[in-house]
């Protein structure tokens, strides 16, 4: 699903238009991501958690040439999905 067709979805499920669809995704994608940044984890309980991870300096292997470059250090994000969305994919 692209942005495009989850703001599609959205407008249709809530009620709303396009417009005000797109700046509620966008106003929800923000306040995670500044979230995140400040190293705190967001929880949507029945959902899931987006979990800020902090990712150490090494080296990595381009599996194409097989040659080892250096990796730095960067902080990056996982997601743990809930219970409630777990049983509903399996379902």
């Amino acid at each position: 699903m692209t942005k495009a067709e989850l703001v599609s979805a959205i407008a249709d499920k809530a009620g709303l238009n396009k417009a005000q669809a797109k700046q509620a995704l966008d106003a929800f994608i923000t306040s995670v991501s500044s979230s995140l940044k400040q190293g705190q984890e967001v929880r949507l309980v029945g959902f899931g958690s987006f979990v800020p991870v902090k990712r150490p300096a090494g080296t990595a292997r381009n599996p194409r040439t097989g040659e080892t470059v250096k990796r730095p250090a960067m902080a990056t994000c996982r997601f743990r999905a809930g219970d409630a969305l777990k049983s509903a994919l399996n379902r």
